[in-house]
């Protein structure tokens, strides 16, 4: 490859070349440079990829938890010195092709990130982010929106109270309301007393408003700065053109900074401890086995890769699936319900933390559960593990070394992201890509016997630098923080003289008058319609019967790794077995098999594949939202060499999986219903929107019912059903009996592997899997018609609101859904974004369609406003309807539907999604002509469907808050007919 060329790459002359390095597992060369004048340091990892990717970072290393790094990450793209409009980051998301585009805090470094496969999009991003970060205005306003600021419950009434607001305070608010948020900000509080990550970096609500302005603008001088400054970028434009980019942008008006911002090294504590706290708990019933007992440990430094690999490699063993024997006892206990959220490795801060507990355990457990790990930590020092253990573990590095993703983040963003965290500390983090010789390294270690249980002794057994941390729940805790928040703006209002109050009258004036001001967005650069590309890229495949079963495949580059699913459509299913579904799912891969127990089955998985899932995939027709077609999908990746183990273990999964293991099974329904309930407020929006939707189509309702807040409630109610061991027999003769109908099923194979790989696998696979297999009829899978309005409250654990409202649409086919499909990003872009986030202070909000289930949905995310944001939602189909629009927001919309239909995936990815869209009857013709269509799309068009599908008698809405909103939302709830539903 090209890449792996010895000529020395172009260099700007105003940067030193220090090394390159070719990373043959990856096909990737990685070039090292340091800017001559300021230190700011270059690292380009070349590749043959077209999605190119940029990087900058700064190292923030707060000293408190007002928040002050993340405030400044959201401050810092409010506006710069060549781009001074109000909000350039928001604004250039419209106005671009971009792949990916963000900012993220971390516990010690801010990175502003974007992505692009357009080579003009891309240079249009580069300025602006460079001015952004380097030259930014810190304009008070903005402060005052993004951070926090003090207004007037009636914001032009004094007499009214004082409320706090601010979009970081809120989201904030909203990530403190997610238990393992506040479990790992405790237990980091305690693990590292004396330096930064002792405090939330992100900012705690109750001191964010601590943060004064001033304070704003001199962690900003301090810290983004080019000295302290990590450029890093990926994709096959050259080192040199970037650095003539960002010396003419930025660098270039710099001198060098004689500073050396960094995090110390943690002193370590003489012995271990124990601190006891709480968490709020706001749900009615009773707190007992609702409390968190954690064990933490400080290890080594993430930098020094033996110490990383090292640590890796002992948290795999303990952890890494339910044979592993620390997750084994985890599971199995009967002190808790299930294993923490913490459970695992945190290496991306400067010193490693291992971590690992229960949850729904009671406090009285504190010494069982802490005797119990160092009992299997003891025996692990003392008898070791077994040597095919450790082998699977390294086959498990080894394969996520070699694989290629993007499926969620670009791939090549993942990899700076990898290498990132070395950088941070002055370390090298070309050797942390480069795993290959280090994982050689730990394949001769493992040979000797005692190797992992010295690991065992050395890291955990003899670290004296341990907290055990026991949280209970307080159902007290809200009312009483509320009430101090309350009380403090109580003094604050009685502190105010006139001035005072005037002052901050004047700030909320100026504040909306900025919010709504209308700026000269052609100071921006921006794509074009005519830049779009006139068509998508179509894949290659190969369809053909082997031993009896369809297959087919696709040759892509997937550097040596093979994939393969088994597809059988589902049968028809009982109502009663449907609820099973997604359980039966993750059942299938986490049973035993033949016979084997579920312990032996986990090991040979790890043994054999990098993973292996089972999971229902459903679409309606393309022209019919009632009309359902369903599969069930087993799916695995493994390296080549394992292909034909692969397809044993799945031919085995499929065929004898054992839902007779009971226990295992009430297990795996406490851990699941622990996830479910977590995942509320992480994807609060989403819950609501499935809530909304829930009437519009039986693919939206089954999807309520199975993943969504009935889903959860009805997990919680299975759970507590499965004491009665007569209950968790019928409920594991119920997966047999659909797992035999599912089985009776025609099945076909789908084959990914490299070009000249395909053939050769194909037909390992088609032997293995099709041998032997009969098929039987069973019934075709329907679900029954729905179309009907909803209205719904949900009371949960969250300090913040999610709104939601819903509106029958129309199925992809038809020609109003690409209008429909436009509209949700002018919606958001024109005044969702502005009324929802800028003014009424929630984290996010949007509008958006979904032909899948034919609906059009609006949502707002970590919101501390309600009623008002559903008129907000009014508000913007009104504002469609009676105000004048311009073609270029148009075009920005139009733009930003075409950036995600054009958004590559995983070469895997790419192919799986391909394959599946042509098994759901979404041809490559059917999916150019919707987006010829999005083309297409006129200012017309976007007024006619908004007047003709979102009517306010066809609404419905769904809100998830807690508890205290009950009272305050009385009329609300009375105006729309909204029932309270309680999980």
């Amino acid at each position: 490859m090209s890449n792996g060329s010895t000529a020395q790459p172009q260099v700007h002359p105003a940067f030193t070349a220090i090394r390159q390095q070719t990373i043959e597992s990856l096909n990737i060369r990685v070039e090292q440079y340091e800017h001559k004048r300021t230190g700011a340091v270059h690292y380009h990892l070349a590749s043959d990829n077209t999605e190119n990717v940029f990087l900058v970072a700064v190292r923030t290393v707060p000293e408190d938890s007002t928040g002050v790094a993340h405030i400044l990450e959201h401050t810092a793209l409010c506006g710069s010195q060549r781009y001074p409009v109000r909000d350039p980051f928001f604004m250039m998301l419209r106005r671009s092709l971009n792949t990916f585009m963000n900012a993220f805090t971390s516990s010690d470094w801010t990175a502003y990130p974007f992505a692009s496969q357009n080579r003009k999009d891309f240079d249009n991003l580069l300025d602006v982010y460079l001015d952004a970060v380097f030259f930014s205005r810190l304009d008070p306003l903005d402060f005052a929106q993004e951070g926090h600021r003090v207004e007037f419950a009636s914001p032009d009434d004094p007499a009214s109270d004082l409320v706090f607001k601010g979009v970081v305070f809120n989201e904030m608010k909203g990530a403190m309301s997610s238990v393992s948020s506040v479990l790992w900000n405790t237990l980091c509080e305690h693990l590292f007393p004396g330096t930064t990550y002792h405090y939330n970096s992100g900012g705690d609500p109750e001191h964010i408003p601590d943060l004064s302005y001033e304070q704003l603008k001199a962690f900003y001088r301090s810290h983004y700065h080019p000295s302290n400054a990590i450029f890093m970028t990926f994709g096959n434009i050259p080192a040199g053109e970037h650095q003539s980019v960002f010396e003419a942008r930025a660098l270039g008006q710099f001198e060098r900074l004689e500073q050396r911002i960094q995090v110390t090294a943690e002193r370590r504590l003489p012995a271990p401890i124990r601190v006891e706290g709480s968490y709020a708990y706001d749900e009615k019933g009773p707190t007992t086995r609702k409390t968190h007992i954690v064990l933490g440990w400080l290890l080594g430094e993430s930098s020094n890769l033996e110490q990383l690999l090292e640590a890796q490699l002992l948290s795999s063993v303990l952890l890494d699936n339910s044979a592993s024997p620390l997750q084994h006892a985890l599971e199995t206990t009967k002190l808790g319900q299930s294993p923490s959220p913490l459970c695992g490795l945190e290496d991306g801060m400067r010193e490693m933390v291992f971590c690992c507990g229960i949850e729904g355990s009671d406090p009285v457990h504190a010494d069982a559960v802490e005797e119990m790990v160092l009992a299997v930590l003891e025996r692990v020092a003392r008898e070791g593990v077994a040597h095919d253990r450790l082998e699977a573990v390294l086959h498990q590095l080894e394969l996520h070394q070699r694989e290629i993703s993007g499926d969620g983040y670009p791939y090549g963003l993942q990899l700076i992201l990898q290498a990132l965290g070395c950088a941070t500390h002055y370390s090298d983090p070309i050797a942390v890509l480069d795993l290959e010789p280090v994982i050689v390294n730990l394949r001769e270690r493992i040979q000797d016997p005692d190797y992992i249980c010295q690991l065992a002794r050395r890291l955990l057994l003899d670290n004296t630098h341990r907290v055990t941390m026991v949280m209970q729940p307080d159902t007290g805790l809200s009312a009483r923080r509320a009430a101090i928040e309350a009380a403090r703006l109580a003094d604050i209002k009685k502190g105010m003289n006139e001035q005072d109050r005037t002052r901050t009258v004047q700030l909320a004036a100026d504040l909306v008058q900025r919010q709504q001001r209308i700026d000269d967005e052609s100071i921006l650069p921006k794509v074009e319609l005519a830049d779009v590309p006139a068509s998508l890229p179509e894949l290659t495949y190969a369809e053909r019967e082997i031993h009896g079963i369809s297959t087919t495949t696709y040759g892509q580059g997937t550097n040596g790794l093979v994939y393969q699913q088994v597809v059988a459509p589902l049968p028809g299913i009982a109502p009663t077995d449907l609820q099973l579904l997604p359980l039966y799912t993750q059942f299938m891969t986490e049973l035993g098999l033949g016979e084997d127990d579920y312990l032996e089955a986990q090991h040979r998985q790890s043994a054999t594949v990098g993973a292996i899932n089972a999971f229902t995939s459903m679409r309606a027709a393309v022209d019919d939202e009632q009309a359902v077609n369903a599969h069930l999908v087993l799916s695995s990746k493994a390296l080549l060499r394992n292909a034909g183990e692969q397809a044993r273990l799945m031919r085995d999964t499929l065929d004898s999986v054992r839902f007779d293991e009971t226990t295992r099974i009430r297990e795996l329904i406490s851990q699941q219903r622990a996830r479910r309930e977590q995942s509320i407020t992480g994807n609060g929006h989403g819950l609501a929107m499935a809530a909304a939707s829930a009437g519009m189509s039986p693919l939206s309702r089954l999807n309520h019912e199975l993943s969504g807040m009935a889903g959860i409630r009805s997990l919680r109610a299975l759970d507590d059903s499965l004491q009665d061991e007569q209950a968790l027999e019928q409920l594991a003769r119920q997966m047999t009996g659909l797992h035999e109908q599912v089985l009776a099923m025609p099945r076909q194979l789908l084959v990914v592997a490299e070009d000249h790989r395909t053939d050769e696998v194909a037909a390992i696979a088609g032997k293995i899997l099709g041998a032997g297999h009969t098929q039987g009829a069973t019934g075709h899978f329907a679900l029954p018609p729905c179309r009907e309005k909803r209205a719904e409250l949900w009371v949960t654990n969250t300090q913040v609101n999610f709104c939601a409202r819903a509106y029958p649409t129309v199925p992809v086919q038809h020609p109003d859904a690409a209008a429909l499909t436009v509209l949700g990003g002018f919606l958001r872009n024109g005044f969702l974004h502005r009324t929802i986030r800028e003014q009424g202070g929630a984290y996010g909000g949007g509008a958006s369609q979904d032909s899948g289930i034919a609906a059009f949905r609006f949502y707002s995310y970590r919101d501390p406003r309600l009623a008002e944001t559903l008129q907000d939602f009014d508000g913007a189909v009104a504002w469609m309807l009676a105000s004048k629009h311009e073609y270029r927001a148009l075009e920005e919309a139009i733009l930003g539907v075409i950036g995600s239909l054009d958004k590559p995936s995983s070469p895997a990815g790419e192919a799986k999604q391909h394959f599946h869209n042509r098994l759901f009857g979404r041809s490559h013709e059917q999916r150019e002509h919707f987006r010829q269509q999005v083309l297409a799309v006129s200012l017309e068009d976007l007024s006619r469907v908004a007047e003709k599908y979102l009517r306010p008698e066809l609404a419905s809405t769904a809100v998830i808050t807690n508890s205290s909103q009950l009272d305050a939302t009385a009329a609300l709830r009375e105006e729309l007919g909204l029932r309270v539903e309680e999980l």
